[in-house]
């Protein structure tokens, strides 16, 4: 299952993702999380420490997370702030923590968090504005490195058609 996460107030563009799901026939599920109360990060470690798994903040993140688990593929769409995503969009890759466990392990000669489930989502991201690509395909890389999964990529809003051509 594809899960996507909007963050900004453009609903145009998760319409336009709709229609190119339907035509792909791809099985996704679109979430609208600008009006939703996500917090950021507070680096308190109780995901590892004290609940397992659990984010200690109480917000509506929590519904996303427990789809997270269970997606193939996260995708995030995302405005930009200073030629990089901006701080929603961060706020979903920051929340991801609690999949993996605060255990290091070597994968792929990096020291990287070994994974809690048995599956974790490759990750994506479709950006609205102005942001330097390049660095923002490096970071994905390194951000779905450390999970132990795939990038499938980065896209400005106007390439939604080659997005959806990397879900399954």
């Amino acid at each position: 299952m594809v899960l996507i996460v909007n963050t900004t107030a453009d609903t145009s563009v998760t319409d336009e993702l709709k229609k190119s799901l339907e035509e792909s026939a791809v099985d996704a599920e679109i979430i609208e999380a600008y009006g939703l109360k996500i917090s950021h990060c507070i680096g308190c470690n109780h995901c590892w420490l004290k609940t397992p798994g659990e984010c200690a903040i109480k917000d509506d993140y929590e519904i996303i997370l427990k789809k997270i688990i269970h997606a193939d593929q996260l995708w995030v769409i995302s405005d930009t702030a200073l030629g990089f995503i901006d701080h929603k969009g961060k706020n979903i890759y920051d929340r991801i923590l609690p999949i993996a466990t605060m255990y290091l392990r070597f994968y792929e000669g990096q020291m990287r968090h070994v994974p809690r489930y048995d599956s974790q989502p490759d990750l994506g991201l479709i950006y609205l504005g102005d942001a330097e690509t390049e660095y923002l395909k490096r970071w994905n890389v390194r951000a779905a490195l450390n999970f132990e999964r795939s990038s499938l990529g980065v896209f400005e809003r106007t390439e939604i058609k080659e997005a959806v051509s990397c879900m399954c």
